[in-house]
């Protein structure tokens, strides 16, 4: 395979340039594509290679207990391995067609539990030291901080997504549809769907939480565009577009690449409490200014575009 039709090749597999990160793209997504590459000459199934990128990222986890290099090296290329494997499942799948619902669940817990084995293993490692408080942060880190930071940029993501290619192309759901959804579904034929879609709707609800004033800019495209059969005008999608580009480097920031070298870094100067106290505060200032910046321009769009006003 030629440079071009590897290039052409990683692109269809993207879900969007502009919320990809120039590192994210040419690093990250080109070796996960590989990888895909790879399993789909084998015949692996997406989900398998999901399984195996949340064993070695828990893997990784249990390597930042020891305090010695070679374990913590050994950390930092297993956490890297599994991050390479959660960028080929997604490829994979969108190669292959190869999409389900276990699929997505797998996917969508894949981060979570490298996470959780990181928290647990470095406060073990620390409890000596400093007793419950590292315990404490780490809970505070991890399940407020971390969850909100990865939550929301996600959700930019996909709402940046839904404007830009449309619902078909996105990831964006509403929880209002899934509750429907849900209820619709019985737990005799269905239960694993239903059960998925009740943390499902948890998930989606805080990200609404969240962003009040998008909240509002999306019932007002609703009401104004598309409960009408209308089609979302042009100039609308490029003023989101223009206005929510500059603030994709802030999601990939708060998601993964950033967040992972920071916690290398401090795994070789062996002190893994760095990470908490970055996650804490740098961490948390961006997310906030994201947000700030995101909530304002949303409220400035609704007033634009002259939406409904009863909203």
């Amino acid at each position: 395979m030629d440079f071009v039709s590897f290039k052409r090749g990683l692109k269809s597999t993207l879900k969007s340039e502009d919320t990809e990160g120039f590192f994210e793209i040419y690093v990250t997504r080109s070796s996960g594509y590989l990888w895909a590459l790879f399993f789909k000459k084998l015949g692996v199934h997406p989900n398998v290679v999901t399984i195996i990128s949340i064993i070695l990222g828990m893997l990784a986890g249990y390597m930042f207990y020891f305090e010695d290099l070679r374990h913590g090296l050994l950390g930092i290329f297993l956490l890297i391995w599994a991050n390479w494997y959660d960028c080929a499942d997604g490829q994979l799948a969108r190669m292959t067609g190869k999409k389900s619902l276990l699929g997505r669940v797998l996917d969508g817990f894949a981060g979570d539990l490298w996470f959780f084995s990181i928290y647990f293993f470095i406060s073990l490692r620390l409890t000596d030291t400093w007793g419950i408080y590292i315990w404490l942060l780490a809970a505070f880190s991890g399940f407020i901080c971390h969850s909100k930071q990865c939550a929301l940029s996600d959700y930019y993501r996909n709402i940046h997504m839904f404007f830009q290619k449309g619902n078909a192309n996105s990831e964006f759901d509403k929880s209002s549809k899934q509750i429907e959804k849900m209820k619709s579904l019985s737990w005799r034929n269905a239960w694993f769907e239903k059960l998925y879609l009740i943390f499902y709707i948890g998930y989606t609800k805080s990200q609404e939480r969240l962003s009040p004033s998008l909240q509002k800019l999306l019932r007002g495209v609703e009401n104004t565009w598309l409960s009408k059969g209308v089609d979302i005008p042009s100039d609308f999608r490029d003023e989101y577009r223009r206005n929510s580009k500059p603030l994709m480097k802030y999601t990939n920031i708060l998601t993964f690449d950033t967040r992972a070298f920071v916690l290398f870094v401090s795994i070789l100067v062996k002190e893994p409490w760095i990470f908490f106290i970055f996650e804490v505060t740098v961490l948390n200032i961006l997310f906030f200014y994201m947000r700030c910046r995101h909530e304002s321009f949303c409220k400035k769009m609704y007033k634009d575009f002259c939406l409904d006003k009863s909203l």
